[in-house]
């Protein structure tokens, strides 16, 4: 038996890091949700905590309808990068491109997106996408949940004295999303960018 035993001794590999779109994942404790808009993008970062994640910031980026759309680009991408030096996400998660009815309206959420994008990619984080209806599964049970009910279920989530604004709302729910999904092996995994 012992010659059994010491001669069939084999080492087993230390697992591997989650994969997540064919690329490995570590596991984020700081964590960036980003719902972009021009006229208000919001914006919440998250850390991981037990017994639940804890609200580091969140807020609207808020532009007025008289500055023209390139003002309120340069401010998102600004904002953006000033929360992200106070607070150092390791990753941010976005809300997934919707299709609009309006084409001119999907060019301009696509504008607000893609200066969104660039702060983030110039401070080195990991960018994944969720479309809004997993978002809503994940954090309230139904893919066609009003802005409200997430809002209500984010305050629960996160314990906070009131339910935030409703942009900030979706993107901490983003960033909830992201924190569940990724803590498990799934199928439908966020898709990185």
């Amino acid at each position: 038996m012992r010659a059994r035993v010491s001669s069939g001794t084999r080492r087993t590999p230390a697992p591997s890091l989650p994969q997540i779109n064919g690329a490995p994942h570590a596991r984020h404790e700081i964590i960036l949700g980003v719902d972009p808009s021009v006229r208000g993008t919001g914006f919440g970062i998250i850390r991981l905590a037990k017994p639940h994640p804890v609200v580091l910031v969140q807020g609207t980026i808020h532009c007025p309808a008289g500055w023209e759309r390139s003002r309120c680009l340069a401010r998102i991408a600004q904002e953006l990068r000033d929360t992200l030096r106070k607070h150092k996400a390791t990753v941010c998660v976005i809300e997934g491109l919707f299709y609009a009815q309006n084409l001119q309206t999907a060019i301009i959420m696509g504008e607000a997106r893609g200066a969104s994008l660039v702060s983030v990619a110039e401070a080195g984080l990991e960018i994944f996408e969720i479309a809004p209806r997993k978002v809503k599964q994940a954090i309230v049970g139904y893919g066609g949940a009003q802005k409200l009910a997430v809002a209500k279920m984010v305050q629960r989530m996160l314990h906070l004295p009131e339910p935030p604004e409703p942009d900030a709302a979706d993107a901490l729910a983003l960033a909830l999303a992201f924190a569940q999904e990724s803590s498990r092996y799934t199928f439908a995994a966020p898709k990185k960018i």
